[in-house]
């Protein structure tokens, strides 16, 4: 496992051993950095050489885990595997039954509007999908010096003969279309790989892949984006079986009320990401014991903490003065 290396100026370097890190920051040459959870070290003096090798993105997406493996041609950097966001849908669908209730009761409500038909459009539930996968990528390329991704080139059955059907008919396929634009535009070389050159190689390589996909462990997904970074760079590399479990975070959205109302009809207002003006999710150190949590809701002027890895609510009674705001994540992270 290695080390991501910044400059002075936060500009990304190649990364370096734990062995080289833990060295450096011992004569005081560099400092320790985390980026969202992420170890790093951030240089205190110039750099001795400036020089990149090429360093690849293996992604091997999937409908409930996804694994990422970052790899240069001598090593692998490290691995990472999130969840995928999976309540957009139901989500959407609550929306859209609040909606027409209103339109019963005397109320201001949204007149009803005939569907649209929009070239090229993500449904919301697809796009959380895939803009999640973004968010991993650019948070990537802040630390480390990406040139180029392959991802498993998943795909649907079209129908011959029914170009109504082929237009609009896979989340899958719109999706990838969206994600593959989305790369393109941030001038990182794509490479596309079918799943049985993944499977291929992960038998030649003699890997075993866990049927159990819901594990956070290397065997689960993370064996097939080392193999899409073996496929990119065309060389055999030492897997890394540590690996970073990234649980995105899930707030209540603003909504107008809520669904069910009180005593004498009196629906009250519900949901926000802003607690007494910060934002929900917010790295978080306390002031007297030097313990990092994350903020929660807010309820009277106070607001609730809760636990880095796990998400488990620690208190919801504390005042926000008593705490040093650290930056913003939007995710759980832990090292396994």
């Amino acid at each position: 496992m290695l080390v991501p290396v910044l400059d002075k100026k936060k500009n990304q370097l190649m990364p370096c051993t734990c062995k080289r890190a833990r060295l450096l920051m011992e004569r005081k040459q560099a400092k320790s950095y985390w980026y969202k959870g992420i170890f790093c070290i951030q240089l205190l003096k110039d750099p001795s050489d400036t020089a990149k090798q090429p360093i690849v993105l293996g992604i091997d997406p999937g409908s409930k885990r996804e694994g990422y493996t970052i790899a240069t041609p001598k090593r692998v950097v490290f691995n990472i595997t999130t969840n995928t966001p999976d309540k957009v849908k139901s989500n959407v669908e609550t929306r859209r039954n609040l909606r027409r209730t209103r339109r019963s009761r005397k109320t201001p409500y949204r007149k009803c509007r005939s569907n649209r038909s929009i070239k090229n459009r993500v449904s919301p539930s697809t796009k959380a999908r895939w803009n999640a996968k973004l968010r991993v990528i650019s948070s990537l390329q802040k630390i480390l010096p990406i040139t180029s991704i392959n991802v498993e080139d998943i795909q649907a059955v079209t129908k011959k003969g029914n170009p109504k059907w082929n237009k609009s008919f896979s989340p899958l396929e719109i999706g990838k279309k969206y994600f593959y634009d989305q790369i393109i535009s941030k001038k990182l070389k794509l490479v596309t790989t079918k799943g049985f050159d993944t499977a291929a190689r992960r038998k030649l390589r003699d890997f075993k892949k866990s049927s159990k996909k819901l594990e956070y462990k290397w065997e689960s997904h993370n064996v097939d984006s080392h193999c899409l970074c073996e496929i990119l760079l065309n060389k055999e590399l030492r897997p890394e079986n540590k690996l970073y479990k990234i649980e995105f975070l899930e707030f209540s959205r603003r909504q107008i009320h809520v669904q069910n109302p009180k005593k004498g009809g009196i629906r009250k207002s519900y949901g926000t990401t802003n607690s007494l003006g910060k934002p929900r999710g917010m790295l978080l150190r306390s002031k007297k014991t030097k313990e990092l949590v994350y903020l929660g809701g807010t309820s009277k002027g106070k607001v609730s903490v809760h636990n880095l890895v796990t998400g488990k609510r620690l208190s919801q009674n504390c005042n926000l003065v008593d705490y040093d705001c650290l930056g913003i994540r939007k995710w759980k992270i832990q090292l396994i």
